[in-house]
């Protein structure tokens, strides 16, 4: 089975009192879900668009626990704290091989 990857991008952080509060409950949802942060923080370099916001990647087992991590309670909790805390993108992609 492929493992997966979240990989969240973000435009913009408009609250990061916010973000710190979402991150303090989301870090422990994603590792109990059996998510491993692979990267986090903002490029080292950016081509093609140059956009340099903050960018997080986080490996799953497969693409099912990935899912089922973001809509576990503990992460949805998360969630609510974060409330539009920044202007951001969720996708989750399965690995090759």
């Amino acid at each position: 089975m492929a493992k997966a990857y979240w990989v969240a991008t973000y435009r913009s952080i408009s609250n990061p009192d916010s973000l710190q509060a979402y991150a303090e409950l989301a870090a422990p949802a994603i590792q109990a879900g059996g998510g491993r942060y692979l990267a986090r923080g903002n490029p080292a370099q950016a081509y093609e668009s140059g956009l340099m916001e903050r960018v997080v990647v986080i490996e799953f087992d497969s693409v099912e626990q990935a899912k089922a991590t973001h809509d576990s309670p503990a992460y949805q909790a998360a969630l609510k704290v974060f409330n539009n805390g920044a202007d951001r993108d969720i996708r989750i992609v399965a690995g090759v091989a």
